[in-house]
C-alpha cells in the first residue's frame, strides 16, 4: 500500500496510508457533525477532499473558473514584519497589488487594536489617505476589538479575569459590559475619521477573542457604522469557531452568544450589517491535516450555505486547515484552499 506525503496540524512532515487518510477525514467530519450539529460531507465531498490530500505536487490549485478573491487583516505591514525590509505601509500595499496580485489590503497599525488606535487615529487617517492615492484596489484599515485591552491597570475597566476567580460574579459580567461600550465608541470612532478620508472598508479582525462580550463589541459597532455610513464595508473576522462564554448572558437580536458556531455566527454579523463574515475553525495541532481539513469543510460549507453575505474563511495560521507554526508550508495551504473553494463554495480567502 503506498504512503502519500502529508502534515501535522502543528506543521511537521509525515507519510499516511490510504486507509489512514481516510480515517482520518471521516473523523474530522464526525467531530464537526458531533460539536457543531451541522449536516455532514457526502460521500462524494469527501473523496474530493482525499483526491486534493493526496494530489501529486507540492502547490496545487482550483480548478480553472472557481477562482476567488482575497481579504487580508493584521495590516499591509506583513513585508515589513516579516522580512525585516523597513517599507511605508503605502509602498507596501503598491506591493500587495502589483507584485503579489491581491485584491485588497488592510492598513493597520503595529499596535493592532482600536483602543491604541484611537490615540493616533488621525495620523493613521493619513497613512490610509496616502495609500488610497498610490492604489486601486479596495483598501480597509483593520483592528482588534480586543476587549482585554480596557481592563485596569492600562484600561479603565476592572478585569473580568480575576474577579471571575475571587467569586465576584455580578461585577465581572458587569465590567465586561462597560468594556463593550468603551470597545465600540473606540471602534465607531477611528471608522469615522476613515471614512472621512474615503476608506473602502474597516475589518474587525479576530473578533470574539475575549469572549461573547467581544463578539458583541463587534456586532454593536458593525450596526452603528453602517447606520452612520452606509457606503463603509465592514469585514467582521472571528477569532475562533466557537464563542466562549465568558460572560454568558449576553445577547445579540434575541441570540445569545455563547457557544455559537460558525453557521450561526454568520447570521447575526449578517444582521448587523457586515459586508463580509470572516469565518475561522481552530487547527488541532496533535491531529493531521486530512482530520483537520474534513473538520474544517463541514463547518465551513455549513456557514456558506447559512449566508446571505460572502464568506471569507481565514486561512490564517492555525486556522481553517492552516498549520500552527510561523511560516505556513505552501503545500498544505494550497490543498487547504482548494478544499475550501471547489467543497465549501466559499467567496473569498
Amino acid at each position: 500500500m503506498g504512503e502519500y506525503y502529508t502534515r501535522m496540524g502543528d506543521g511537521s512532515a509525515l507519510t499516511m496510508t490510504s486507509d489512514e487518510i481516510w480515517a482520518d477525514i471521516r473523523a474530522g467530519v464526525e467531530d464537526a457533525v458531533r460539536r457543531g450539529r451541522v449536516e455532514p460531507l457526502s460521500e462524494a465531498e469527501m473523496r474530493h477532499i482525499y483526491d486534493i490530500v493526496t494530489m501529486p505536487g507540492n502547490i496545487v490549485g482550483v480548478e480553472p473558473g472557481m477562482e476567488v478573491v482575497s481579504t487580508s487583516d493584521s495590516g499591509a505591514d506583513k513585508v515589513g514584519a516579516k522580512c525585516g525590509i523597513p517599507i511605508d505601509r503605502a509602498v507596501q500595499a503598491m506591493v500587495h497589488e502589483r507584485v503579489l496580485g491581491c485584491d485588497s489590503v488592510d492598513i493597520g497599525f503595529r499596535d493592532y487594536n482600536y483602543k491604541t488606535v484611537k490615540g493616533v487615529a488621525e495620523h493613521e487617517a493619513h497613512a490610509v489617505k496616502n495609500t488610497l492615492q498610490r492604489t486601486v484596489m479596495p483598501i480597509f484599515y483593520g483592528a482588534m476589538p480586543n476587549l482585554g485591552f480596557y481592563t485596569k491597570p492600562d484600561g479603565p475597566v476592572d478585569n473580568w479575569s480575576t474577579l471571575l476567580p475571587q467569586g465576584k460574579i455580578a461585577e465581572a459580567l458587569a465590567a465586561q459590559e462597560e468594556a463593550v461600550e468603551h470597545s465600540v465608541r473606540d471602534i465607531v470612532y477611528v471608522a469615522e475619521l476613515m471614512n472621512n478620508v474615503g476608506c473602502d472598508g474597516i475589518n474587525l479582525d479576530t473578533s470574539g477573542a475575549a469572549g461573547d462580550a467581544d463578539f458583541l463589541a463587534a456586532l454593536t459597532a458593525t450596526e452603528t457604522i453602517k447606520s452612520r455610513f452606509p457606503d463603509l464595508a465592514v469585514e467582521i473576522g472571528m477569532a475562533g469557531e466557537f464563542v466562549l462564554g465568558m460572560h454568558g448572558k449576553l445577547t445579540y437580536d434575541n441570540t445569545r452568544l455563547a457557544g455559537l458556531y460558525p453557521h450561526k455566527q454568520v447570521g447575526l454579523a449578517e444582521k448587523a450589517g457586515a459586508s463580509l463574515f470572516g469565518a475561522v475553525v481552530n487547527t488541532n495541532c496533535n491531529k493531521t491535516f486530512a482530520w483537520n481539513i474534513g473538520r474544517v469543510c463541514t463547518f465551513i460549507k455549513a456557514c456558506a450555505e447559512a449566508a446571505n453575505i460572502p464568506v471569507h474563511a481565514n486561512v490564517g495560521m492555525g486556522v481553517c486547515g492552516i498549520p500552527m507554526c510561523e511560516m505556513v508550508p505552501s503545500d498544505v495551504v494550497s490543498r487547504a484552499d482548494k478544499c475550501l473553494v471547489e467543497i465549501c463554495k466559499i467567496d473569498g480567502l
